[in-house]
Order: structure tokens, then C-alpha cells, then sequence
């Protein structure tokens, strides 16, 4: 269920008419109709008042199915599997991960260079 269905499911639940949720949330009846329709948005400051309004938690009205992502776990992942969530990131944190794994072979590499070189000094 998306967001806009779950705001006339509430609504009609309660009895009220579009006019007066509307009303509660300072805005026009179009706007709310269009809402409510899913042909708009709602601001953040609108989901606030909706919530209050419908005495639920903002996640309640975005979320109504109780859908949430669940955590990902790399360290319980193949090699592949945590390759390919690496690459479902968008670009500027898939190459924020890959510099920090550049950096840390990079280390890594140093670190046993300097072991096997400079410890025979």
C-alpha cells in the first residue's frame, strides 16, 4: 500500500471528508485531493501534521504494511554476493568504498613491505 492510499484508507476510517483533513493540514482541498490521488507528494511538514492528525507515527503513514528493508549483513556474504551490493550503491559511495579498500590494501601493502625490508636492517 503507498502512501497515498494508506492517507484515504485513514481518512475514510474516521468518516471525514477530503475538507477537513485538508483543513487540518492548512492546505487547499485540491491539494490534498491531488494527495490523496498520489498526483502529489507530501512535504515532510505534512506527513508531521498527518501523523498527529491520525495519531500514528510518520512511519505508520509511510509504511502501513510494516515493510521495512531488513538490515544487510556483509560479513555473513560470498565474495560475490558482497561484490554485488557494492555495486547497487550509487556511484559516489560505491567509490567512497573502493578508495577505502584501496587505502587499506595499500596499507597493507607497505606495512609488509617495510616488515620484510626494513627488518633485515
Amino acid at each position: 500500500m503507498d502512501i497515498a492510499s494508506n492517507i484515504k484508507r485513514l481518512r475514510e476510517e474516521r468518516g471525514l471528508m477530503q475538507k477537513q483533513v485538508a483543513a487540518e493540514l492548512g492546505i487547499g482541498y485540491s491539494n490534498y485531493n491531488k494527495m490523496e490521488n498520489g498526483f502529489r507528494e507530501p512535504s515532510v511538514a505534512e506527513l508531521q501534521k498527518l501523523s498527529r492528525f491520525f495519531s500514528i507515527t510518520v512511519d505508520q503513514l509511510i509504511n502501513p504494511d510494516e515493510i521495512t528493508p531488513s538490515e544487510v549483513v556483509v560479513e555473513d556474504k560470498t565474495l560475490t554476493e558482497r561484490v554485488k551490493l557494492i555495486e547497487q550503491l550509487d556511484d559516489e559511495d560505491r567509490n567512497a568504498v573502493y578508495r577505502v579498500i584501496d587505502s587499506m590494501l595499500t596499507k597493507s601493502k607497505f606495512k609488509e613491505f617495510f616488515e620484510k625490508n626494513v627488518a633485515i636492517l
